[in-house]
């Protein structure tokens, strides 16, 4: 086994969620707690492969002092984009145009040359795809799931799904009062794509009467006959 250099670094790609910080911070304080150096890579992996987009250091030594105060700052103090895939990079060719190409084994590279012995890579499942590709190349990489829609497979929870839940439950509290002084019935849409877990947290939460999520099949027509009933009933009370 080779011999250590005791640093790691940590990128956030992606779109920002909640605890992006201070998932960087826990990081940051664990890698001193150990003695060793964390370097933080800006956004995303353009800090390896694009360094001069990034709007400072591409990759800078982070220390306690970096991260004080920042678990209640929302993003990223690092920066992300979810346009910069080292899988299907945007490589600009002779002719002017750009061609996606695989920069994996660059990433990698990179990485060694900086004496890293592993990488932190935080994000949704993009970015895990990404951080799987990178291992099968060989580099060391500690994958932290992170996704409001907590559609990630073999994870309890995700990072950022709580706040999103009680966000969308406030939300949702809030307009009981409108739709009780108008008498009226509220269709709240929120985000999770093809996962229904927003929904169904922040549908129970709120006292949602009917909760449709992507994975339970459902006939609208059910939908509606219930909206209509909960409509003549509002305006009967």
């Amino acid at each position: 086994m080779s011999r250590l250099n005791g640093k790691v670094a940590i990128v956030t790609g992606g779109g920002d969620a909640p605890g992006l910080n201070a998932v960087i911070r826990a990081v940051v304080l664990a890698a001193e707690g150990l003695g060793w150096e964390c370097y933080g890579i800006r956004d995303g992996f353009n800090g390896l492969l694009a360094p001069e987009t990034c709007a400072g250091e591409p990759v800078r030594r982070l220390g306690e002092e970096d991260v004080h105060a920042i678990g209640h700052l929302g993003g990223t103090i690092l920066g992300s984009t979810n346009r910069a895939s080292p899988l299907r990079f945007p490589t600009p060719q002779p002719d002017g145009s750009l061609r996606e190409t695989d920069r994996t084994l660059e990433v990698v590279q990179r990485c060694r040359e900086r004496g890293l012995d592993a990488l932190v890579v935080v994000g949704g499942d993009g970015s895990m795809a990404i951080a799987e590709a990178l291992h099968r190349q060989g580099l060391p990489v500690v994958g932290v799931p992170k996704t409001i829609d907590n559609d990630l497979a073999h994870t309890f929870s995700t990072f950022g799904f709580d706040t999103a839940v009680g966000f969308a439950t406030e939300c949702i509290d809030r307009l009981h009062t409108t739709a009780y002084s108008q008498h009226r019935v509220m269709v709240v849409e929120v985000m999770g794509r093809y996962a229904g877990w927003i929904a169904l947290h922040a549908g129970i939460a709120g006292g949602a009467h009917a909760v449709l999520v992507p994975e339970i099949p459902y006939r609208i027509e059910a939908v509606a006959e219930a909206a209509a009933r909960l409509v003549a009933g509002a305006r009967q009370g």
